[in-house]
């Protein structure tokens, strides 16, 4: 990017009245995302030491240090974090300018930070993969965790969310596809530990439980209509992967997406347990920082997933004809809920009126 960029940024003890480079504010940047000068000298494709100079001269320039560095680690220090924000903003400014003005060229280019949970079906893989393979000249990086980023904070452009969440501030959630969370076991298991008419039998079983935002072990699983049933539970793990095994293996009952077990359970390996009791929706939501202009890279990521990942997620659950009997489980798939398309924007909580008293 050789374009300057003259939008001054404040900072303490400024030694020059020079607007700052777009070079050096990247440089900057990509050294803090990466924490290490080896790695952003590659994401940047320039020499290490050329990295160096760079950095050396805007802490110079501003008369300040900005990054401590060691042999083994790099620290951030406050004045170096107050820049990284304003640089970010500045250079993602430069960027959607440019952006704006190749609107109306035939292809996509640029670089997406993609956070997405960890790829439990190979159709779910194919969707993200679709995109790289329809536009090569995207730099795809993927992050695949049960981790739920700060997209503003981590840097990253976009997020995948199975969500019920609250959003951060400054955030868009656009709902693309609606789920359900089914709970279910092996017939192994139901056979040794028998099968559960009601919701308070589960205190009697082995509950395989997961992480909510895949940071807190979960303590209840949610009803269909409403509400929770608190559990002990045996196990935790935040991998929908292991958790599918452990159900399949007899380790329990699991509560897990339908598009992670739907073939599991078309092959008779699992059945659903309590469908009408255990249970609920589940929203996917493609989530993104709200701003005036979006990158075309970006908004072609969010059209390509929000048109090919519903039929993937909304596929109906279907048990075998001959699958055991397991208290109140539906032997007929359930009609697929439409996947509404939505956008909402992360406001504050407006405070619920008071009840009135009758005096």
């Amino acid at each position: 990017m050789s374009i300057i960029c003259y939008e001054m940024i404040q900072m303490p003890r400024a030694t020059s009245t020079d607007p700052l480079e777009t070079a050096e504010l990247l440089a900057f940047t990509r050294i803090v995302e990466a924490r290490s000068l080896s790695r952003a000298a590659q994401q940047l494709k320039i020499p290490r030491a050329t990295l160096g100079r760079r950095l050396a001269r805007l802490e110079a320039r501003l008369g300040t240090r900005l990054v401590r560095r060691t042999t083994r680690t790099l620290a951030i220090t406050d004045a170096g974090e107050v820049l990284f924000h304003r640089a970010r903003a500045a250079l993602e400014a430069v960027a959607e300018a440019e952006a704006s003005v190749r609107e109306g060229e035939a292809s996509v280019r640029g670089e997406l930070r993609i956070s997405a949970p960890p790829i439990t079906v190979p159709e779910l893989a194919e969707v993200l993969l679709g995109f790289a393979r329809e536009h090569p000249e995207v730099r795809c990086h993927y992050d695949f965790s049960t981790r739920h980023v700060d997209l503003q904070r981590d840097g990253y452009d976009v997020a995948i969310r199975a969500t019920g969440a609250e959003l951060e501030p400054g955030l868009v959630a656009r709902t693309i596809a609606r789920g359900r969370m089914v709970a279910v076991a092996s017939p192994a298991y139901l056979a040794a530990h028998g099968v559960p008419r009601s919701a308070k039998d589960l205190h009697a079983h082995r509950c395989l439980m997961g992480f909510a935002r895949g940071e807190h072990a979960q303590t209840a699983w949610p009803r269909p209509g409403g509400g929770v049933v608190r559990l002990e539970g045996a196990f935790f793990a935040n991998d929908l992967r292991v958790l599918a095994h452990g159900a399949v293996t007899g380790m329990g009952i699991a509560l897990l997406p339908e598009v992670v077990v739907r073939e599991l359970v078309s092959r008779g390996e699992l059945v659903p347990v309590l469908p009408d009791l255990i249970g609920g929706d589940m929203r996917i939501a493609i989530v993104y920082a709200e701003r005036e202009l979006m990158p075309p890279q970006l908004r072609a990521f969010i059209d390509w997933v929000a048109a090919r990942l519903p039929p993937v997620v909304t596929r109906p659950l279907a048990c075998p004809v001959d699958a055991p009997g397991v208290g109140r489980t539906r032997t007929r798939p359930r009609p697929p809920r439409s996947a509404t398309t939505e956008t909402t924007t992360a406001r504050p909580k407006a405070k619920a009126p008071r009840a009135a008293t009758r005096s």
